[in-house]
């Protein structure tokens, strides 16, 4: 089944309410689209690296939240709409597929934000959720370490308590978008002498701002500057700002991770990244040629696209099937726990097929007149490394499936 049959499929299943509703975002998409502002714009939140596409995209995120389209089910006291999840998923699926930019703060609307109303205080709710939602408060993360990137729980940086305030030493690494941030989620060490390691870390909400907070923009493969290093030098943050008990930071950490890696729903919604799809395969092995013919017809990359199909069909309905008990008897958390394992590298695998199929022109890179499509799909495939490390790496991923859904040991 292609993806344009699988959308039919699951659009004659709308109400008649539900079909009016999607009607009036892609009427809505339509005419509130922006033009191509003549600069590229960022295929993930991973690449915003100037001033200029930070602007642009705040004021897109703004225009779809204040037309309903974002939070929609997030409580609307916070800014959010109250309403059901699945407006929310018709309204992403209508703008996923009509390619809009991207709503850049993921890392409040995707993992702050759903945790905060999951498990924040009132406090938490009131001050942290609106800004999020409009794009005024940008969030970032702070987990990994130069030294302990896939080992959280050996992460070395300090938070000791000083009055009504945490002194803040140590650096992360990977910061996403962190010199554009408000706001951090942060896991630091609060006890060194504990007894097991993970019961001596805490988590924070924590201001970007402070005095002794630095960052340090990395360039990328792409050659563009989303990550940074942070730096906390004697950094003083309120103590409002833990989240939770001192020690109870690895829990936190954990569940904020299972919306990262899309075990656990909350998030706000919009286009996160510039997907791409088995149509748009299919459209580069009609369009590129070999040998004086379009490679679809030859029956080697027939049979490896249709391998691909299947693959993609299997992702699309892994959401519906979680909710049929019998299907998921065996393994109960098989499909959650590893969601984020095998969209990662499904996408990995399926853009590195576009690179072949293009042969001496996959090459070519954004820039270069004769790149197919502009070099999208090169950028693509290096953008691809970004989702196959964050939130945990493949082998990661993959040592969770085992012991979890598995039952292996850990050794």
């Amino acid at each position: 089944m292609t993806n344009s049959a699988y959308n039919k499929t699951h659009k004659s299943a709308d109400t008649a309410e539900l079909a009016d509703f999607r009607r009036g975002v892609k009427d809505w998409i339509k005419h509130n689209t922006p033009a191509d502002p003549g600069f590229l714009l960022p295929q993930t939140f991973m690449e915003v690296g100037s001033e200029q596409v930070l602007e642009f995209l705040r004021e897109w995120q703004h225009k779809v939240w204040s037309a309903g389209y974002l939070g929609m089910a997030w409580p609307k006291q916070y800014g959010g709409g109250g309403m059901p999840r699945k407006l929310q998923q018709i309204a992403d699926s209508e703008m996923k597929k009509a390619r809009v930019p991207i709503c850049f703060n993921v890392i409040g609307l995707g993992w702050a934000g759903p945790l905060i109303i999951d498990t924040g205080t009132d406090y938490e709710k009131e001050t942290y959720l609106k800004g999020i939602l409009s794009g005024e408060d940008i969030w970032c993360q702070g987990f990994s370490e130069p030294n302990h990137g896939s080992d959280l729980g050996s992460i070395q940086t300090r938070a000791e308590r000083d009055g009504n305030e945490y002194i803040i030493n140590g650096s992360k690494i990977w910061t996403t978008m962190g010199n554009f941030a408000k706001y951090m989620i942060l896991l630091a060490r609060t006890d060194t002498n504990a007894e097991r390691r993970y019961n001596g870390l805490s988590f924070f909400l924590s201001p970007m701002n402070a005095d002794g907070i630095t960052t340090s923009p990395i360039q990328k493969l792409t050659g563009d500057y989303g990550f940074t290093e942070t730096f906390f030098t004697d950094a003083r943050i309120p103590a409002h700002c833990l989240m939770g008990e001192e020690g109870q930071g690895w829990r936190i950490a954990m569940r904020t991770l299972q919306y990262e890696r899309g075990a656990e729903a909350g998030a706000a919604g919009g286009v996160s990244i510039l997907s791409t799809v088995m149509n748009d395969l299919l459209r580069i092995a009609q369009d590129v040629e070999r040998d004086g013919q379009p490679l679809m017809q030859d029956p080697v990359t027939r049979d490896n696209l249709v391998k691909f199909l299947i693959e993609e069909q299997a992702l699309y309905l892994a959401e519906p099937r979680m909710k049929i008990p019998a299907l998921c008897a065996d393994y109960p958390n098989s499909l959650a726990l590893s969601s984020k394992l095998r969209g990662t590298e499904f996408f990995r695998r399926m853009r590195q097929y576009s690179l072949s199929l293009q042969g001496a022109s996959s090459a070519l890179y954004v820039g270069d007149e004769d790149a197919v499509e502009g070099g999208f799909w090169q950028r693509a495939y290096m953008n691809n490394f970004s989702t196959t490390i964050g939130g945990g790496t493949s082998q990661i991923q993959a040592n969770i499936i085992g012991e979890h859904v598995l039952g292996l040991p850990k050794d």
